[in-house]
């Protein structure tokens, strides 16, 4: 079989093949499978990590979820970010009537049916989404957060043709150079640091053959970096969080509380003014987070009361009571946790379901909090400089 999706490679006297795909692409399904059997070779590597081959592997992934831990663990975040991802891609495959992912299932099966070893070749999801989480600052996890937010009204069509395209590598190119340009790590990481990680599983996995079922934005890069050696420890490291980042946590209500006992030596009113101000700022865009995420009224409540004293600890977060507190008043049950996979197809299924809409209140909470924070240290200071110098 002859493709523009096949490339193959000779290095040191081993064949590599590596397959092109589109992830949600009939198309692609039917290429890999046709090629392993054709091919027949020593090893077939997949794009996927351990975590995400287990997700694939085990159905009831979803029924194991303890989103209390998810919440204390400050983790509710990065779920709803991968959660909002998949979803996209997810549509897109329901449109077409197959399995996201399914081409690397399809490899999977292929080589387990032909004896062939079967390699997970990439980077864990999570050290990625930390490495990307951790390298765009503030301002650009608001703006991520929010274009992905954005993302799930958008229920366009796509035709089979348009996604066949899609793996033009001239396309892919131009696609990737117009994202870097608002987040120019998304590159960096999400394609590049990763293109390393694949080619080295790949020439590491074993035999004189090897195939590769990978996204075709990957193919490009580990053509080239095939011939290059990489440190699979160095690509997997999750850089600590920044020092700065925490100075910045623990300055802000040291520097807050510092003004308002400053306040109240020169004026014991105009103390009590900037303590309810704090309050107010803080205490109601919580709770207008939480209010937009459609929260219970207790957990908008619990957002008010507690973004005033959480925003003054930065291990603390008003989202985390607000949402043990939506937990606790709409426990989500079985049924919840199985239809998941179906309810993130939508905007309104993230509402619906009460483990995502959990995870809503969380989110929306905490930022609001943030919000709260900067507007409210903004008016304490405002009112510290009319005090004392006014």
């Amino acid at each position: 079989m002859t493709s523009g999706n096949v490339h193959r490679l000779e290095i040191n006297g081993r064949e590599i093949i590596l397959i092109g795909t589109a992830h949600v692409s009939r198309k692609s399904v039917e290429e890999v499978k046709e090629i392993i059997q054709e091919e027949k070779p020593d090893a077939v590597c997949v794009e996927l990590c351990q975590s995400r081959y287990q997700s694939i592997s085990d159905a009831d992934k979803w029924k194991n979820m303890d989103i209390v831990k998810i919440i204390k663990e400050g983790k509710a975040l990065m779920l709803l970010i991968n959660l909002i991802l998949s979803s996209y891609q997810k549509r897109l495959a329901r449109q077409f009537g197959i399995q996201p992912g399914q081409e690397m299932i399809q490899g999977i099966e292929s080589a387990n049916e032909l004896g062939a070893t079967l390699c997970l070749a990439d980077r864990d999801i999570q050290t990625t989404m930390l490495r990307l989480w951790r390298g765009i600052g503030l301002w650009g996890k608001f703006k991520l957060f929010f274009q992905l937010i954005l993302s799930m009204f958008v229920d366009e069509e796509v035709s089979e043709e348009e996604l066949e395209k899609m793996k033009s590598q001239d396309m892919l190119t131009a696609a990737l150079d117009e994202l870097s340009q608002s987040f120019p790590l998304f590159k960096a990481i999400l394609i590049d640091e990763r293109d390393k990680y694949l080619a080295q599983k790949i020439k590491e996995a074993p035999g004189n053959k090897v195939i590769a079922v990978l996204g075709a934005g990957h193919v490009p890069g580990i053509k080239n970096e095939l011939f290059h050696d990489h440190d699979l420890a160095e690509l997997s490291r999750v850089p600590p969080a920044s020092k700065t980042a925490k100075i910045i946590g623990w300055s802000i209500p040291v520097v807050i509380l510092i003004i308002i006992a400053s306040t109240f030596s020169v004026s014991k009113a105009a103390g009590i003014d900037q303590m309810v101000s704090w309050v107010l700022w803080n205490g109601s865009l919580a709770a207008l987070g939480t209010l937009l995420a459609l929260g219970h009224p207790l957990s908008i409540l619990t957002a008010f009361l507690a973004a005033p004293i959480s925003s003054l600890s930065p291990l603390l977060a008003a989202g985390w009571f607000a949402g043990l507190t939506e937990a606790l008043i709409r426990k989500p049950n079985v049924q919840d946790f199985e239809n998941m996979s179906e309810d993130i197809y939508s905007f309104k299924g993230f509402w619906r379901n009460k483990v995502t809409h959990i995870l809503l209140v969380v989110v929306f909470a905490n930022l609001g909090s943030t919000v709260g924070t900067l507007v409210g240290g903004a008016e304490v200071v405002r009112q510290f400089i009319n005090t004392v110098f006014g």
